[in-house]
């Protein structure tokens, strides 16, 4: 495959995962607003698109021996892997960095008042999540799982079709995405300022990790599973 500027973000991503990394390290959103073209992607972040796509083409010239091909993977596999990793790792992390970020706000937030604002925005993230993975483990995952197995009889879907949870989910996913970036924004990209305590530290190597694991959970159900699921059920 061959990078090009119209080809849409989804496309390059989907076929080789590690070409996520030069998006992200671009500032080019590859989970929520994958299905933008290369170029229009470079345009909104103010990326150059000749450097991106060396980089790009850098990445795709090397065979990748371990990296995982996503996009070959049946829905039953994914759906696996999106709860026993994504969604293990987003309830582990939770409750570790609303500690940390109420902490630090309560420790700091009077020299750094943005950290206020942070830790409320981790509340909404926390609680927009936990029950956004429950409506997808009791709802969605299973009727996709039932659409997956040929055996049996078309599923009965309560609503309608599965375009109407995918939507409802793609629309939480662009609400946590959209706070995780003003909590980056907030932190201009994460920097620690001179006076950052242990906590603080750590604090902020927590939400980047939890913003790098929501990347490519998105991007996973957005670009990958849900497109899978409709063609399923497109050959009931």
């Amino acid at each position: 495959m061959t990078a090009t500027l119209d080809r849409t973000i989804r496309e390059i991503v989907a076929t080789d995962f590690r070409t996520a990394a030069v998006f992200q390290r671009h500032g080019i959103d590859f989970c929520c607003n994958g299905n933008r073209t290369v170029e229009h992607g470079c345009r909104q972040a103010g990326a150059l698109p000749g450097e991106v796509l060396r980089e790009l083409d850098g990445v795709l010239a090397v065979p990748a021996a371990e990296a995982p091909s996503f996009a070959s993977w049946d829905a039953p596999q994914l759906v696996r892997h999106i709860i026993d990793t994504h969604h293990a790792f987003v309830r582990e992390a939770m409750p570790v960095l609303l500690r940390h970020t109420r902490k630090v706000a309560d420790v700091h937030g009077e020299r750094h008042p943005e950290l206020v604002h942070i830790a409320r925005l981790f509340e909404r993230i926390a609680a927009e999540m936990s029950e956004h993975m429950a409506k997808e483990e009791q709802v969605l995952f299973p009727y996709i799982l039932a659409l997956a197995t040929p055996d049996e009889e078309a599923p009965f879907a309560p609503f309608g079709s599965v375009q109407h949870p995918i939507r409802m989910m793609e629309a939480e996913h662009r609400f946590v995405g959209d706070a995780m970036g003003e909590i980056r924004q907030l932190t201009g990209g994460y920097t620690l300022p001179h006076d950052a305590c242990a906590t603080y530290r750590v604090c902020f190597q927590e939400l980047e990790a939890f913003e790098a694991d929501l990347f490519t959970h998105v991007h996973l159900e957005n670009n990958v599973l849900f497109p899978k699921a409709a063609a399923l059920e497109g050959t009931l």
